[in-house]
């Protein structure tokens, strides 16, 4: 079974970046989510999640994607503004989620 300790850590950061109120504000620490998901998803073979996961995963990505470039944070920032209630809702309990199901196998293995 694949070991998701390093998604765990990284989804871990990601849950604690949206516990509200952030010192800079709500753009700024789903901003930081945004960086810990990119993180968390980078080199991850998606073959190892299962059809939850993956859909999870795909709405979060669906969130973070902007241009690449020099400023991905500021990128996301921009975007995290932008934001209504609905879709931070939706990426709050997809982040939540994502979170539990890594550390639910990290712990398995």
């Amino acid at each position: 079974m694949k070991n998701f300790g390093y998604q765990a850590e990284r989804f871990h950061s990601a849950v604690l970046a949206l516990m509200l109120p952030h010192p800079e504000g709500e753009a700024e620490a789903i901003a930081s989510a945004f960086q810990e998901c990119h993180l968390a998803f980078r080199d991850m073979d998606r073959d190892d999640l299962d059809a939850g996961a993956r859909e999870w995963m795909e709405k979060i990505e669906e969130y973070i994607c902007v241009d690449a470039g020099d400023d991905l944070h500021g990128k996301w920032l921009l975007k995290a503004e932008k934001l209504n209630v609905e879709e931070k809702s939706e990426l709050s309990e997809c982040v939540y989620e994502l979170n539990s199901w890594f550390h639910m196998y990290f712990w398995q293995s």
